[in-house]
């Protein structure tokens, strides 16, 4: 590889056409739900080898403004971000005005929200949740795992773990719907009040049946975001484990600068 004027290391082509491909999403020049240029096309058009396109486009992928569908090629999203409150999403008042934290923030953004619920039963609590839940590994708890979508879109997936002694007596947190305000609402109308929810969040790829469950493109990168919920009492009756697709959201955090 070549270096620039004063020492500086020349920019890769493939970067550079990655780049250029980027702004054009970006400006609207490509659109959502368009075909990005195929491969051969990009060759012609940039006089370049199909493995220096073939290496631009894992860049563009990287991006998170394509997805890659077998046998058709990358595509622009139309996937907008949700603005993702931290502050907000979980106030009692959304509780009391009947809303789930999902359904509260989707319906700020305009979007149209789903969840999907995919199990709901006894589980093994796996070894971190048990540990953040102050119970064994292999302890039997309430697990209710749920596949959100927006506009249509699959968009998170998220797995809650609750002690068996705090549910066993709230039939409604067995059914698919537990009712207005969700899950929090059941356990404060059980004399859980909460003081806190404490979240944990990591930036990685997405593992190939996670990329899949999200309708990714493979490597896609995804925030693995895991919540307790802290009573008043200082228990911790749910750990919610969530994969969220990063190109979905972003996360605003206040921070008290007092005591």
């Amino acid at each position: 590889m070549g270096t620039a004027v004063g020492g500086e290391r020349a920019v890769p082509r493939y970067v550079q056409i990655a780049e250029e491909i980027v702004q054009q999403i970006r400006a609207g020049v490509l659109k959502p739900g368009e075909m990005v240029p195929s491969e051969s096309q990009l060759v012609d058009r940039y006089g370049v080898s199909g493995g220096t396109i073939r290496k631009a486009m894992v860049e563009v992928r990287a991006s998170g403004l394509v997805e890659t569908r077998h046998g058709k090629g990358s595509i622009v999203k139309d996937r907008p971000p949700v603005r993702h409150r931290s502050s907000d999403r979980f106030r009692r008042s959304h509780r009391q005005g009947g809303k789930a934290a999902y359904l509260a923030e989707s319906a700020q953004s305009g979007a149209t929200a789903k969840v999907s619920v995919l199990y709901i039963g006894p589980m093994e609590a796996p070894e971190d949740a048990a540990e953040r839940l102050g119970v064994s590994a292999g302890t039997q708890v309430l697990a209710r795992r749920r596949l959100c979508f927006r506009n249509g879109t699959p968009v998170e997936t998220a797995t809650s773990y609750l002690p068996w002694d705090v549910v066993k007596d709230i039939p409604e947190l067995f059914a698919e719907n537990p009712g207005g305000g969700g899950i929090y609402a059941r356990l404060e109308d059980h004399g859980h009040e909460f003081a806190e929810f404490v979240e944990t969040l990591q930036a990685r790829t997405a593992s190939k049946a996670e990329a899949s469950e999200l309708a990714l493109s493979p490597g896609a990168p995804v925030v693995h975001l895991i919540r307790e919920a802290r009573t008043t009492e200082g228990r911790v009756v749910e750990v919610c484990d969530t994969l969220m697709a990063a190109d979905q959201f972003i996360f605003e955090y206040r921070i008290p600068a007092a005591d």
